[in-house]
């Protein structure tokens, strides 16, 4: 039965399957790398492509994306295969763990990204001349509603307020001031109407 050789644990690979009995053949393959064989790299390449490519696109959810960062894991573990040691672990493991960092560093990247383009728009978009100009019409005429009120008598006053601006029926206005639902009516057209001139409205 071949021998097969656990990715060591606490890397990025977890739940991967199982290194098969090549990894002897991978460890000798990114030494000759670290060495400079260029064909020895090339091997190296089409032999864990498919595992580092998975990988990156686990982590980044992309598949463009992912073909990126593997692309640029495949350069650093070209240039740095020299601080690999097969003492410390397979060397599947080891290329894995830079493309976990790679694949972690382009989310972070891409989140960073949102973030500042969310935030510059959010501090640079154009304000809306219609809804500004809406706000300041709708504020306009409730000072001038504000002051309008002033005019009514008390009694006219509490019973508008019920109405238009607690949202109570007729009904409950009538119940509210303990008054014949007919008064109660009366009260809020009355007010109503002298709102109405109180704000030139007319008729």
């Amino acid at each position: 039965m071949d021998h097969v050789t656990p990715v060591p644990a606490g890397t990025p690979d977890k739940g991967v399957p199982a290194v098969p009995a090549h990894t002897a053949e991978l460890n000798g393959l990114l030494k000759q790398a670290a060495r400079g064989d260029e064909a020895a790299f090339a091997r190296l390449y089409d032999a864990t492509s498919s595992r580092v490519y998975g990988l990156a696109v686990r982590v980044v959810r992309d598949p463009a994306q992912a073909e990126e960062v593997a692309q640029e894991a495949f350069l650093e573990i070209w240039r740095t295969a020299t601080r690999f040691d097969p003492a410390k672990g397979s060397a599947t493991a080891w290329m894995l763990t830079i493309v976990h960092r790679k694949s972690v560093d382009r989310v972070r990247s891409a989140e960073a990204a949102t973030r500042r383009d969310v935030s510059y728009h959010e501090q640079n978009r154009t304000i809306d001349h219609d809804a500004t100009a809406d706000a300041a019409h709708a504020s306009l005429e409730a000072h001038r509603v504000r002051n309008a009120l002033g005019s009514l008598t008390p009694v006219q006053r509490e019973a508008i307020e019920l109405a238009y601006f607690g949202g109570y029926t007729h009904t409950e206005v009538a119940k509210l001031l303990d008054l014949p639902v007919g008064t109660a009516k009366t009260r809020i057209r009355d007010g109503l109407i002298r709102l109405r001139d109180t704000m030139g409205l007319g008729a």
